[in-house]
């Protein structure tokens, strides 16, 4: 089930949307068979990947940690060396490339840790686009780096401030825009879920990582027992995941956030919570998290990318027929994972990444040393300083932060410089 029949992977998928959308839908689906039949734009794909993402990037042996953990050897594919710093430039620079090729002048997207915003806003400079981001108003609020930087590449970031203020409001908000700017307007969607063809389209862009990764195991001679990404829609995952998912081996380990506990609202787990249930929703059908009337739950992650209360259908699919393996970390286990990584590795998980992360470290010490399981380390975690220090340090960082404040307020040179500026 590498490829979609006809939108659907199996019972999940489809093209849940207005008549309004089913145009663009239709034409996107149409441009994207083309273009990836088209040599000159897959030859420009693949220069812009190597000279401006930085691919490939490098699969690292964890050899500190595979000594403390005992067991499996750990690989770490390191997406945060992308440029942008995370897995969601691969598929920004090839929707927008596609965009550009059919004639589109504007560009939106949705975020939810800022990762795909970021890389959107950073593909959109790069190829003369103009950029807009839809961002849930909570989001917006923990995630001000990665906010500052879509605005420095030239984005308009959009606070959502209606429903929950997160990743799923974002969406909608960017489908309603979508549906009023059609002929314009593409549609930048970040993860491998939403109306056909996104989600194959998503998953193609992504699946660099896992073809890179294939190869690079195999020129190491690795006995790989499985693979191990975090998912929230799943744009990383699948990616990782798609070169392996028609074949019996290795392993495929699909990491959900688990939050704070297994109650409604307190977690995001769509294939492992007690809430899932099949549904229709924002144009497609999957498995999400629902009350009795059909309408989203809360949800609850310390890390802003994996708390979507939906998955993307291919996922759906390949779980419900026991390829992927799905699982969840506990934010606690996310941030232990993120202090285990950077202290005896050097090399600093994102909080969603760190979900996989966390599953690696209990599952290396059940497996032969022989054996060998690579992480998706997604992206890195500069972006979520402001969620992490309050955690691991909280007295200085909220010294620092009163201090900035003062400095900010009285320093003249900051005034004198955000007037040259406007």
């Amino acid at each position: 089930m590498a490829h979609s029949n006809n939108g659907f992977f199996n019972q999940f998928g489809g093209k849940y949307v207005a008549e309004v959308l089913r145009r663009p839908l239709d034409e996107l689906e149409v441009a994207f068979g083309e273009a990836m039949k088209d040599e000159s734009f897959l030859k420009e794909l693949e220069t812009i990947q190597r000279d401006y993402i930085g691919r490939e990037t490098p699969l690292l042996f964890a050899e500190t940690a595979t000594e403390l953990l005992g067991g499996a050897q750990i690989y770490i594919k390191l997406e945060g060396l992308a440029n942008t710093g995370a897995h969601k430039i691969n598929n920004a620079i090839g929707q927008c490339l596609l965009a550009k090729r059919m004639g589109k002048k504007r560009i939106i997207a949705e975020t939810g840790a800022g990762q795909h915003g970021v890389a959107t806003a950073a593909a959109c400079a790069k190829l003369g686009l103009d950029c807009t981001v839809y961002m849930g108003e909570v989001d917006v609020r923990r995630q001000q780096p990665n906010v500052a930087t879509m605005e420095m590449y030239g984005a308009k970031v959009k606070a959502v401030t209606s429903g929950s203020r997160t990743l799923k409001d974002a969406v909608n908000e960017a489908m309603r825009d979508w549906a009023a700017n059609p002929d314009t307007t593409h549609y930048c969607l970040g993860s491998a879920l939403g109306p056909a063809p996104f989600p194959d389209i998503v998953r193609e862009f992504q699946s660099v990582i896992g073809k890179e990764v294939k190869r690079q195991a195999a020129e190491r001679k690795l006995d790989v027992a499985a693979l191990i990404a975090c998912c929230g829609g799943g744009s990383n995952s699948i990616g990782f995941f798609s070169p392996f998912v028609d074949e019996e081996k290795p392993r495929l380990i699909a990491v959900e956030a688990g939050g704070v506990g297994p109650g409604v609202g307190e977690n995001a787990s769509r294939m492992t919570g007690n809430a899932s249930r099949d549904g229709i929703m924002q144009g497609y059908k999957s498995r999400f998290l629902l009350d009795d009337d059909g309408q989203a739950l809360p949800t609850r992650s310390i890390s802003a990318g994996l708390d979507y209360c939906g998955i993307g259908p291919q996922l759906a699919a390949l779980g419900k027929s026991g390829r992927i393996e799905f699982t969840s970390a506990l934010d606690s286990e996310a941030l232990e994972a993120v202090k285990f990584f950077a202290r005896n590795e050097g090399v600093l998980f994102a909080l969603e990444s760190a979900h996989a992360g966390a599953e690696a470290i209990k599952l290396a010490p059940t497996l032969p040393k022989d054996k060998a399981i690579i992480v998706n380390m997604s992206g890195r975690g500069d972006k979520d300083v402001f969620i992490t220090c309050p955690v691991f340090r909280k007295d200085e960082w909220l010294a620092f932060l009163h201090a900035e404040i003062e400095r900010i307020e009285s320093d003249k040179d900051i005034h004198d410089a955000k007037s040259m500026v406007e």
